[in-house]
């Protein structure tokens, strides 16, 4: 437990000194945020989509206890490394009406929760497709020059922070449930149709001015509590299958940004791995001061997401800090402190 406490304490002074060397030395002006419900900040709260997490028991440990629309108790990635390179302390989602376009000038979320890179999985939960991702980023681009003026725009286009996570959905939500992309592909095929889509995504991006990007791939898949609990003949373990699966996508990925970083004028497109520390995370939770890695906190800890996630159930944890994962298939606001944390030196060797 000493060790314990000690590695904890290591880690958050470790965050201070990280965010105070990036916030005097910051050439990234803002966040701009694509993907899924791991960065959404809110704009699913916009749709008329049954996945939604603007109710409580989400964001119970954000500022003032309020959910937001992030499917977690508090924040998200994003807004940890928004914080840390000193732009501001939350994203704000592009779809909400409580913010404005002055907000919108040091960072944006475009994500919605349920999304991929294929348009079919988009469908599965009538959410925002990642190719109208690209057109809000438009729109915001022609309110952003009318804002700023088009010389200042151009310039926070071109040295914002990009960040981009999809692609659990593509896998768990779409290829694994329904019969459609299976006819169609092998899992190896499928990786390859994502792949390409992702590419075709970043080409859009830096036609667009987008010049300095994080790609996140998948994390382990096959060990989100949902996973877990429909393993029933595996003994309640990770689906290594639905894992090994998300190595091969990232090396992928990986390989695609490698590529595009050789042929794309000016680009520094960054893989921002995460699978090895939520890994570590998961082998070795009590490291991390983790008591609960297999059940999520809310409700039974085994299924519950969006509107399955309730305060009012007897089981739902009080404190989420023991717990890797806040539903079946989002991490705790903790996790994604420290998987931030990982992440962030690398971001800002790269971008700073």
């Amino acid at each position: 437990m000493r060790l314990i406490c000690i590695c904890i304490a290591w880690l958050i002074l470790i965050t201070q000194i990280i965010m105070v060397t990036c916030k005097t030395k910051n050439h990234v002006p803002a966040v701009i945020v694509f993907g899924d419900s791991s960065v959404d900040s809110g704009n699913n709260n916009r749709i008329a989509t049954l996945l939604k997490s603007n109710f409580k028991p989400y964001g119970r440990d954000f500022e003032g206890g309020r959910p937001t629309g992030r499917f977690c108790n508090g924040r998200t990635p994003p807004d940890f490394i928004a914080e840390a390179f000193g732009v501001k302390r939350n994203i704000p989602a592009y779809l909400d009406p409580a913010y404005t376009i002055d907000d919108f000038v040091t960072g944006v979320c475009f994500a919605s929760a349920g999304t991929g890179y294929d348009n079919a999985t988009s469908d599965v939960l009538n959410v925002i497709p990642l190719w109208k991702e690209i057109e809000f980023f438009k729109e915001y681009q022609e309110k952003l020059r009318v804002h700023v003026g088009k010389k200042k725009a151009n310039e926070i286009i071109s040295e914002a922070l990009y960040l981009i996570s999809l692609g659990t959905n593509d896998f768990l939500e779409n290829y694994y449930i329904f019969p459609t992309r299976q006819l169609h592909f092998t899992v190896s095929q499928y990786q390859d149709f994502l792949v390409d889509i992702a590419e075709d995504f970043v080409r859009k991006l830096h036609s667009l001015g987008a010049r300095k990007l994080s790609i996140t791939g998948l994390v382990p898949i096959g060990c989100l509590p949902l996973e877990r609990a429909t393993n029933i003949f595996g003994d309640h373990a990770c689906n290594e299958k639905y894992n090994r699966v998300a190595l091969q996508f990232n090396a992928k990925l990986e390989n695609m940004i490698s590529k595009l970083n050789k042929e794309l004028p000016q680009l520094k497109a960054l893989s921002a791995n995460a699978y090895e520390i939520v890994n570590d995370i998961i082998t070795r939770p009590s490291f991390y001061g983790f008591e609960e890695v297999e059940k999520a906190c809310c409700s039974t800890g085994t299924f519950e997401m969006s509107y399955l996630c309730s305060e009012k159930n007897p089981l739902t944890c009080k404190d989420a800090s023991k717990y890797v994962f806040w539903d079946a298939f989002h991490p705790t606001e903790k996790t994604n402190l420290i998987a931030a944390n990982y992440l962030i030196p690398k971001l800002f060797a790269a971008f700073r």
